[in-house]
Order: C-alpha cells, then sequence, then structure tokens
C-alpha cells in the first residue's frame, strides 16, 4: 500500500469538509445528543458536536463515509473539541481519551472501508485550538492574566493524541490555530507521546488568519507563524477557516513559497452571510482552487465551515489536473520570530540583540523589576525596539528576586504589547528552571542563552533535546566540564565538540545553533587577558569556516568592563571590536542598541589605541589607553553628554551631513530652513544636502562602521528636513502641475529591508 509521503509526491490529495455543517443538516435535538447513556446528564449537551461519536456514531461514520466517496484521501476525526478544556462547557472532561479514542476508530472503520493498495484513505486525528489563549489575557484591566497555562494544555493535548493514535490514527492535525503558544503546547505533548509510544506519525499544522490584517487572532504574520512551528518537521502546514478561499489565497501562497514542507488548506466556503450560513457554491469554490492549484499552491486541499460533500466532489475533480506543488529545499536560515519573521541568513547584517531588560545589567531595569514597576520596565523594553534591537534578551537571574515568577510576569505583559513583541525573544538565564517557565509563555520562535557542557554532556543533552521541543534555538556557551574557554584554541575545541553532540546525537539544526565563545574584559592590566579580543576574533573566523550554517554571538560589553565608568571609551571599545568581529563572521551580539559609537566618528588618538588594545599589537597598549582616556571621560553616555558644539560653525551644509550621520534632530529645521534660502527651490534642498548626507550614512553602514539603530536615527532626522520642506513644496504647485508618475517599492513584509525600504521612501 502506497505512503502518503508517496501520494503526495504523486498528486494534490484531498481532505474532506466540515463536520459541523453536515451534523447540522440532521437537526438533531437535546434527546439525540443525550442519547441513553446521558440521558439524566446534569447539564444541556446539544451543540457538543463531539458527544456524537458516543451517542450517535452511525451518523458521524455515515458523514464520514459521504466525504470518502465524494474522493476526500483523508478524513479528519469528530474530535475538535475533545480536551478537557473544551469539554469543561458540558461538565464532561473525563471523557477525553474516551471521545479521542472511539472518533478515531469510527474514521478508522470508514477508511479502511474505502481503501485500496494504490488509493489508502488516512485517517487525520484531530486536536481543535480549545476556546482558550495561552498568549492572550480575557481581562482588558489585566494583561498580564491568563485563564490557562502551558502545562494544563499539553496534559489535555497528551491525552489526546495517545487515544487517537490507540484509535487508528495514521496523521495527528493540530487545526485552526488562532494562538500559535497554544499549537505548541500541543507540539510539545505530541512529540511527547511519540517519545513515550516509540511510534511517529506524520504531523499537519493548520493555523487560522483572522481577518484582512493578515494575522492570527494572537498577532502573528504567515511566516512569523511558520518560523514558529517549524521545528516540528510537520509533513505540511497551512491554513484553515475564517476566510473563504478568494481571502486565504494570499496568505497560502506566502506559505507555498517558504515552507520546506508540503502545504495544506481548508478554507470556508465563502464568508457567512447575515444569519452565519456560507453561500459559496461547490462551483464557486471549486474554481477558486483550481486556480491555487495552477499556481502551484497545494499539496493537500479540503474544506471547513460551511464545505458538503459536493463542495470535495467539485474541488477534487477540479484540482485533479494539476501536479502538486513541489516542496522548497531546506535553506538553512536561522527563522526567529515575534509577532513578526526575522530571518538570519548568511549574508545577513550583523543583529543587535537589546541587552537592557537584563537585572544584572541594567541597574535601572533591575530596580524597577524589584520595585515591580512592570508598567515602566516595559518601557525599557519598548526603547530597546525603537533604538533597533531586532532581538531583546531578558534575564531575571536576581538573588532578591523570585526570577521565574519574574520571568513569566514580564513575558506575559510583553504578549500584550505588540510594539515590543513583534521581535523574537531571548530568554536569558543560568538557571534552567526559568528558561523553561521562559519558553513556556513565548508563541513566537526565540532563542535560549543559554546551555553548555559545563555540568556534562548528559544534561547538554538533555536541555538541548528540551529546546528543541519547545520550538527555540539555542546559544551554545564555550563552557566545558573544565571551565571557560579562554583561548582561541579551547574555544575552537569547545565549539566543535559541542557541534558534533549536537548535530550528530540530537538532530538538532545546525542553523538553530549560536554559539558565544566568550568574550572577556581586555585591557586589564593582566598580561595573560591581552589576547582576549584577538582569541575571540579569530575563534569566530574559523568556527564560521568549519561548522557549516552555525552562527556567532556574545555579550559586546564584558570586552569593555575594565573601564566601567568611562561610558566613550567603553563605546569606543565596543565599536572597534565589533568593526573586527563582524569582519570575521559574527552575526548578532547583546549590545545597548541605544549606545552604539560609529568607528569611523572616533576621534583617531583613541580609536588607534582601542586598536591597540583589541588588536592587541603592542606590549604598552593598555598603559597607552589608560593615559588617554580620562580626556575623553563624558557623564555617562554618549547620547545623555553634551553634543561637541563645534559643528556648529560649519557651514550649513556641513551642518545638516553631520546631524544626519550623528542622528541629532535638535536643529534641523533651523538648518534646513537656512538651507532652503541659499537655494531656488526647496526640492533641491533635498535632492543637494540632504541626498549627500544620507550617501555619507549609507557609505559608512555599508562598510560596516555604522549600524541599523544609528541609520533608523539618521533616518528619523532626514524625514524631519522633508516635513520642514514638504509645505514650501507644496505652496510651489499651481494647476499646470503635473506628477511625474508614481513609484512603487516593495521588499518581503517585516524583513530588515523593510526598514531601508521606509527609508527609501523618505
Amino acid at each position: 500500500m502506497k505512503s502518503l509521503e508517496q501520494l503526495l509526491e504523486e498528486r494534490i490529495l484531498i481532505l474532506d469538509g466540515a463536520m459541523g455543517t453536515m451534523i447540522q443538516r440532521y437537526k438533531l435535538e437535546e434527546a439525540d445528543y443525550r442519547g441513553e447513556r446521558f440521558a439524566d446528564w446534569p447539564t444541556d449537551l446539544k451543540g457538543n458536536n463531539d458527544l456524537l461519536t458516543l451517542t450517535q456514531p452511525q451518523i458521524i461514520s455515515d458523514i464520514h463515509k459521504a466525504y470518502l466517496e465524494a474522493g476526500a484521501d483523508i478524513v479528519e476525526t469528530n474530535t475538535f473539541n475533545s480536551t478537557n478544556v473544551s469539554l469543561a462547557d458540558y461538565q464532561q472532561e473525563d471523557l477525553v481519551h474516551e471521545l479521542n479514542y472511539e472518533g478515531a476508530k469510527l474514521a478508522r472503520a470508514a477508511c479502511d472501508a474505502f481503501s485500496t493498495d494504490d488509493n489508502p484513505r488516512f485517517v487525520a486525528g484531530i486536536l481543535g485550538p480549545t476556546s482558550r489563549t495561552c498568549s492572550l489575557s480575557p481581562d482588558v484591566n489585566d494583561p498580564g492574566f491568563r485563564n490557562i497555562s502551558f502545562d494544563e494544555l499539553r496534559e489535555t493535548y497528551y491525552v489526546a493524541t495517545k487515544a487517537l493514535i490507540e484509535g487508528g490514527a495514521d496523521i495527528i492535525m493540530i487545526e485552526t490555530i488562532f494562538d500559535t503558544l497554544n499549537a505548541k503546547a500541543a507540539t510539545f505533548a505530541v512529540e511527547s507521546v511519540f517519545e513515550d509510544m516509540g511510534k511517529m506519525l506524520p504531523v499537519m499544522i493548520s493555523g487560522t488568519i483572522t481577518d484582512a490584517s493578515g494575522r492570527t487572532l494572537s498577532g502573528q504574520t504567515a511566516e512569523a507563524f511558520f518560523n514558529s512551528i517549524r521545528h516540528v518537521k510537520p509533513i505540511s502546514i497551512g491554513f484553515n477557516c475564517a476566510l473563504g478561499a478568494k481571502q486565504l489565497r494570499e496568505y497560502v501562497g506566502e506559505l507555498a513559497g517558504t515552507a520546506d514542507c508540503y502545504v495544506n488548506a481548508h478554507p470556508n466556503a465563502g464568508l457567512p452571510n447575515e444569519f452565519g450560513e456560507y453561500d459559496e457554491s461547490p462551483e464557486e469554490m471549486a474554481a477558486e482552487l483550481e486556480e491555487w492549484a495552477k499556481s502551484g499552491f497545494l499539496n493537500i486541499i479540503g474544506g471547513c465551515c460551511g464545505t458538503t460533500p459536493p463542495h470535495i466532489k467539485a474541488i477534487a475533480e477540479a484540482v485533479s489536473k494539476y501536479p502538486p506543488r513541489k516542496k522548497i529545499e531546506h535553506d538553512f536560515v536561522l527563522r526567529l520570530a515575534g509577532l513578526e519573521p526575522l530571518n538570519i541568513r548568511e549574508d545577513s547584517l550583523f543583529v543587535n540583540i537589546g541587552e537592557r531588560t537584563n537585572v544584572t545589567g541594567s541597574a535601572k531595569f533591575k530596580r524597577l523589576i524589584l520595585e515591580e514597576h512592570y508598567d515602566e520596565a516595559l518601557t525599557v523594553a519598548r526603547d530597546q525596539v525603537e533604538n533597533g534591537a531586532q532581538v531583546i534578551d531578558i534575564n531575571m537571574d536576581e538573588g532578591m528576586l523570585d526570577g521565574e515568577q519574574a520571568m513569566v510576569r514580564f513575558l506575559k505583559l510583553i504578549a500584550s504589547e505588540p510594539d515590543i513583541s513583534r521581535v523574537p525573544i531571548m530568554v536569558d538565564s543560568s538557571k534552567w528552571a526559568i528558561i523553561e517557565a521562559g519558553l513556556k509563555c513565548i508563541q513566537g520562535k526565540g532563542i535560549v542563552n543559554s546551555i553548555s557542557m559545563k555540568e556534562g554532556e548528559a544534561a547538554f543533552i538533555k536541555h538541548a533535546r528540551l529546546c528543541r521541543k519547545y520550538g527555540a534555538a539555542i546559544i551554545v556557551m564555550a563552557f566545558d566540564e573544565t571551565g571557560q574557554a579562554d583561548t582561541q584554541a579551547r574555544k575552537i575545541e569547545i565549539c566543535t565538540r559541542a557541534y558534533k553532540i549536537l548535530t550528530e546525537q540530537v538532530g538538532f539544526p545546525p542553523e538553530d545553533i549560536i554559539f558565544d565563545p566568550n568574550i572577556f574584559a581586555v585591557a586589564t592590566g593582566i598580561e595573560e587577558h591581552n589576547n582576549y579580543g584577538v582569541d575571540f576574533i579569530e575563534a569566530t573566523r574559523e568556527i564560521k569556516q568549519t561548522l557549516p550554517h552555525a552562527k556567532i554571538s556574545g555579550g559586546v560589553s564584558n570586552v569593555s568592563f575594565s573601564f566601567r565608568g568611562n561610558n566613550p571609551v567603553r563605546e569606543a571599545i565596543h565599536a572597534v571590536f565589533l568593526y573586527h568581529a563582524i569582519k570575521a563572521g559574527m552575526d548578532m551580539g547583546i549590545v545597548n542598541a541605544g549606545q552604539l559609537a560609529i568607528y569611523d566618528d572616533l576621534p583617531e588618538e583613541l580609536r588607534e589605541a582601542v586598536e591597540d588594545v583589541v588588536r592587541n599589537r603592542r606590549d604598552d597598549s593598555t598603559d597607552r589607553l589608560l593615559a588617554i582616556a580620562d580626556k575623553y571621560r563624558g557623564d555617562g553616555s554618549t547620547a545623555a553628554k553634551k553634543e561637541d558644539q563645534e559643528w556648529r560653525s560649519l557651514p550649513v551644509v556641513k551642518r545638516l551631513e553631520h546631524a544626519l550621520v550623528k542622528g541629532i534632530d535638535a536643529f534641523v529645521e533651523e538648518d534646513t530652513e537656512e538651507c532652503r534660502l541659499q537655494f531656488d527651490r526647496p526640492i533641491h534642498v533635498i535632492e543637494g544636502p540632504l541626498m549627500d548626507g544620507m550617501n555619507v550614512v549609507g557609505d559608512l553602514f555599508g562598510e560596516g562602521k555604522m549600524f541599523l539603530p544609528q541609520v533608523v536615527k539618521s533616518a528619523r532626522v532626514m524625514k524631519k528636513a522633508v516635513a520642514y520642506l514638504l509645505p514650501y513644496i507644496e505652496a510651489e504647485k499651481d494647476e499646470h502641475t503635473k506628477a511625474k508618475g508614481k513609484i512603487l517599492m516593495a521588499t518581503v513584509k517585516g524583513d530588515v529591508h523593510d526598514i531601508g525600504k521606509n527609508i527609501v521612501g523618505v
């Protein structure tokens, strides 16, 4: 008999249609739902469709057979609400195992009656979403509140999955996912059942785009959803429910161009009318889905609300003329996600990880958390994102703090702030219990910071497997049983050993492995520390060349620790260190996204002294840097210290250039006005000095001497200048003025280039 995988390579497979729509046609009453067994049940049971598996098994069996006769290859079990969360509405939580087991048995019997060697029929055991959400609070006044936990969902999904397999399911399908964290609890349970039973089934994933925003109810985009659930290695992924084929097409098309697995879909029969009914005919729906097949979107197609056996028959006939979509090759891209995707490729620019939401590194954040001023603490996270952090690192390791409780509370609050939660989360702790508590709160794909071989291989493997099961990438510290690696050779040795264990024993995707080869302080006055900068940079170069697809990260502020209290010198050390580390292959780093100095902007004397220290070019480099350090001591930070006012005496064109490169908007309107008076037309100010300044910014960025947060600040200055000039440009127009045309600019939604597009748009 042909396998599911064989058939998927041969043709587009047909999933069945709606169960609820068909049940409604029987016009069942309360007594029909109760049957003899539940005649005296204390609550109303009408509407509990899953219960009909026990009280009206013939009806459910007949519906399965009707879809099989219509051409369905895959039949879904009548178990959409067979979890204790959903059954609690009827006080029937104890029926979870029985309903799933009997539901699978009914579908199994129907499929067996229709199966042949060339045309086998498959049972998809259904895990529905429940009526509760792990990522959102049901109380608008308490964004940190949840009425369900990850562990509660995991436990009921475990019971349901085990029963579905025992009842004869061929596939486990997690469907109508409106909250990806719910789905991650389901996938965790499914994988646990597979491990315990010593048996693996294909897993189908189906999310729900709720409206024209193109997002799930919990806020994720289509690609972010894929990134978050990809770790399960599903046989297929797609969308169902909420939308008709016409409205869902865009998002299925997006997955078809992204997913390295098969693509499934089962849209509704159009959108509901004012009576909540579905009017799209089988012919209309089939015509729409035929275009999907022709466009190469489909591997598995069926129907959701409002669809019937005639719909499935028409769809099967319409798509049978077209070959199935070919899977996209696995691309070894590090795919992270918050509400939006963050894809880190081999040629991606340096990724900034915000460091200020860390109680061990920020005195302000620590005080806010200890005093339970969580609203203000959220502002720290928001500032990091607004200043260009593409990931935020969250650490609650403080002796006076319940780290688990603080991590969970803060992550739940972040989930209610889309301007923060749009970026991926890095859960940072030296305590596994805190890491695990954090992972149970993240619907996207985050990063664990960190695991290591400090406690031996067994603990390392256990933690790696759990990180994988929770759907997280990992930072691996260069730390083994004998201690932290401090030399180039030790860093390479430990990272190579860890890579082999992860890829060969654990099956961890190499693109999800991020090594931290340990950034240690330089210029400490201790001779053994003089080469620490070089050791990291050269180890990075070697790791990138010898351990395919792995990434490199590190805590950048560590390198300047010996100059604590002198922020201008610290920022100079960071700028020089990053300049060389990024050239060697460093992919990301934990930084203060709002305080990144520009390499070329450093005073030459200071830059040369720091170069000597970071690259260990002279025996007396530390002494030489110490000798000039006080000269550059500011009042705390580059952002806060008074700007050198000498630039204000430059010609206005140069002042604008300086403001753009530095991201200073304090004087931009008065300088723009001065410039406007010197030019014939206001548009010439944009085309001349403003664009000249942005070109300098572009050149510095391209050379790795400026970072994304600084470019974003430059763009804000540019925008302010343009906004000032717009009224003057509008005033020049008359009835004879004609637009030269429109320019359409597009890039990948949510990608880092989206920022570039917006800058160009200015």
